[in-house]
C-alpha cells in the first residue's frame, strides 16, 4: 500500500442494487447532484467521457480544498441480469410471490429481521400485500360481473351463466394486466422480482450472476495494478453484499498488491440481512467474516434511519452472526438523513421512500460529514477521510441470524 493518504487520481467501481435501468442514470444522477453539491459545498466538479475502459463509466475533475483530483467512474453492470430474472408473466410472478413468502416465513428468516429494522421488512411485505389486494380486486371485479350477468339474462339459464363467467375471467385477467402495466408507479412487481431472486437460491447466487461477479473482480484488480492513489469500490443496496463477496475473493486470491493504491469500500443503504438470514447464504456469511478481519482494506458502511429501505445502523457482521475474533470492519455511521437534509428538503423527501434510498448518491443542502462527491472525487482516501470517525453509538451489534454457517451444510446420512 501506498504511503501517502492524498489521492490525485482515483478509480471508482460502482455496484448498483437490483436495478433493471440502463446504467446512463448513475451518470445523469452524478451530473445533477454533484453540480448541487458543489455549488451548496464550495467546490468544483466537472464531467467528461470515460478515459478508462469498461462497459460504462464517465471521468472527473474536481478542485477541493486547494487539490486537483481526477476520477474515473465505472458502472459494474449487472442490469441485464436483473432484466432476465424479471418475469412477465402474471401467474409466474404469483407462484415467485408465495416461494419467496415460504422461504422468509418457514425458515424463521423474516421474524428475526423484524428484530433489526422495521422499514425493511414493511418494504419487503409491501409486494406480497400489493400483490394479494390486487389479486382479490380482481377475483372480486370478475365475480361481480358474473353475477350481474347472471341476474340481468336469467332466461337463458346456463348460457348467462356461461357468458358471465367469460366476461368474469376477462374482467379479472384485464385488471390484473392494467395493475402490471401502471407497476412503475406501484413497484409490486419489480419489489417482487427483487426478492425473489435471492429467495430462489436461498441466499446463494446463481450460477450466471457468480460469473459476473468474477468479471467484476478481474476489472477491480486490474485498476490496482495501475498508477492511481485510490481505488474506491462501492456497492449501493443489494449491491453492497455482491461487493462483499467480489472483495474476498480478490484478497484471498492475493490480487491486491501491497505496494498498489489504497483499496476502500463503501457500502451504501446495504440489505445484507436480507441475504445473510437465509439458510443457503453461507458464502456471504464466510466473506462477511472474512472481509471484518483484513488490513488491506478499508470498508465503511453508511446508511440513514430515514432511508426506510435499508438496515439502518446495522453492523452486517455482527447482525448476520459471523463476527470473529479480531473484526475490525466495518466502519458503521449514519448519513444523518434529518440533520444533513434542511428541514424544507427533509419535509418533502420524507415520504418518497424509493428517492430516500438513492440519497447517499445525492447532494445534501446542509452537509455534515458524509458527501458522496467528496468520497468519490476529493483528495482524501476513505480511510483518511474517516480516520478520526466513531462509529454511531446507535448501530445494532447483536447476532441475531438462525443460520450462521459459512461453508455447504454437509447432510448427515443413516447408516
Amino acid at each position: 500500500m501506498s504511503d501517502s493518504d492524498s489521492v490525485a487520481r482515483r478509480r471508482v467501481f460502482y455496484i448498483p442494487g437490483y436495478d433493471p435501468i440502463h446504467p446512463r442514470r448513475y451518470r445523469e444522477l452524478y451530473r445533477k447532484e454533484g453540480a448541487a453539491q458543489a455549488a451548496i459545498s464550495g467546490y468544483r466538479l466537472s464531467l467528461s467521457p470515460k478515459t478508462s475502459g469498461g462497459a460504462y463509466g464517465w471521468h472527473v475533475e474536481a478542485e477541493m480544498d486547494g487539490a486537483r483530483v481526477a476520477a474515473d467512474v465505472e458502472v459494474l453492470v449487472w442490469s441485464d441480469i436483473v432484466r432476465s430474472s424479471m418475469s412477465n408473466s402474471i401467474p409466474a410472478t404469483y407462484l415467485q410471490l408465495w416461494r419467496t413468502a415460504w422461504e422468509y416465513i418457514a425458515t424463521g428468516a423474516l421474524f428475526r429481521l423484524m428484530k433489526l429494522r422495521k422499514g425493511p421488512v414493511i418494504a419487503a411485505l409491501y409486494p406480497v400485500g400489493m400483490l394479494l389486494l390486487q389479486l382479490v380486486l380482481a377475483v372480486g371485479a370478475g365475480w361481480a360481473i358474473y353475477a350481474l350477468t347472471s341476474l340481468l339474462v336469467p332466461w337463458l339459464g346456463l348460457a348467462a351463466r356461461a357468458a358471465g363467467g367469460a366476461l368474469g375471467l376477462a374482467a379479472l385477467w384485464g385488471l390484473l394486466r392494467w395493475f402490471q402495466r401502471i407497476d412503475g408507479k406501484l413497484f409490486a412487481y419489480y419489489l417482487m422480482h427483487d426478492y425473489a431472486y435471492s429467495a430462489r437460491h436461498r441466499g446463494a447466487n446463481p450460477p450466471e450472476l457468480e460469473t459476473r461477479m468474477a468479471q467484476f473482480g478481474e476489472t477491480i484488480a486490474a485498476a490496482l495494478r495501475e498508477e492511481v492513489d485510490e481505488v474506491l469500490v462501492i456497492g449501493h443496496s443489494s449491491g453492497a453484499h455482491l461487493a462483499v463477496s467480489i472483495l474476498a475473493d480478490l484478497i484471498r486470491s492475493g490480487r491486491v498488491p501491497d505496494e498498489g493504491p489504497k483499496l476502500a469500500f463503501l457500502s451504501l443503504g446495504q440489505v445484507v440481512p436480507m441475504v445473510s438470514f437465509l439458510r443457503g447464504a453461507w458464502r456471504l456469511r464466510a466473506d462477511l467474516a472474512y472481509l471484518s478481519t483484513q488490513d488491506a482494506l478499508t470498508w465503511v458502511d453508511v446508511t440513514a434511519p430515514g432511508d426506510g429501505c435499508a438496515f439502518a445502523l446495522c453492523d452486517p457482521v455482527s447482525v448476520s452472526g459471523v463476527a470473529p475474533a479480531g473484526k475490525r470492519w466495518p466502519l458503521v455511521f449514519s448519513a444523518q438523513f434529518t440533520r444533513s437534509l434542511s428541514p424544507a428538503r427533509w419535509k418533502e423527501l420524507r415520504w418518497r421512500f424509493f428517492r430516500l434510498h438513492f440519497q447517499y448518491l445525492c447532494a445534501f443542502d446542509a452537509p455534515l460529514d458524509y458527501d458522496y462527491f467528496r468520497i468519490t472525487a476529493g483528495p482524501q482516501t476513505l480511510a483518511q477521510r474517516y480516520a478520526q470517525r466513531p462509529p454511531s453509538a446507535s448501530r445494532l451489534e447483536a447476532p441475531v441470524n438462525r443460520f450462521t454457517s459459512t461453508s455447504p451444510d454437509i447432510p448427515v446420512r443413516a447408516a
